[in-house]
């Protein structure tokens, strides 16, 4: 393939990349296509720098177009990041558990994101976005009431490894 550095199957890791070697990393639409989640952003946080940035959009449990793809393996949801943090950034009332994995990451940015394929609607989901992202308690009162009335696309995530709680390798 023409101007490809590497190709790998992302089920097996990313074991061709050193420990704290990537400035960042971006992945769009991808996530929602590996069967072992847990060890693909294992290995993510590990090679990713100190300093270094993850940006991923993953789909909405809400979202119905997501839904009629069959490589499709898992959605997300508001939460789905934040039990691999201790951040109180984000201030979100409902607390998850964070004993499932010994990975860490500091989420820096968490967003909901509204689309759609039809050229009227776009502007309702903009609308959407705004008034839903405007704080963690507007986010949390859209996923616990208003989801399945007014789907979401996605989620927008920006992170960097949580070096001083990480238990993995890395630097």
């Amino acid at each position: 393939m023409e101007n490809v550095d590497i190709v790998a199957n992302l089920e097996e890791g990313l074991a061709f990349l050193p420990d704290a070697s990537v400035d960042k990393l971006y992945a769009r639409s991808l996530l929602e296509h590996i069967n072992n989640f847990d060890r693909l952003l294992t290995e993510v946080i590990r090679v990713l720098k100190s300093d270094g940035v993850c940006h991923l959009l993953v789909p909405h449990f809400s979202n119905p177009y997501h839904y009629s793809d069959p490589t499709h393996v898992r959605f997300f949801g508001l939460y789905s990041f934040l039990y691999y943090s201790h951040s109180e950034k984000l201030q979100f009332k409902r607390q998850v558990p964070t004993f499932y994995t010994e990975s860490r990451l500091e989420i820096i940015s968490l967003k909901l994101r509204f689309r759609s394929p039809f050229k009227g609607r776009k502007w309702w989901k903009r609308l959407h976005e705004k008034i839903f992202n405007l704080s963690p308690w507007m986010q949390e009162f859209y996923e616990e009431n208003l989801c399945y009335l007014f789907p979401c696309y996605g989620i927008t995530i920006e992170f960097h490894p949580d070096r001083d709680r990480l238990k993995v390798s890395g630097g």
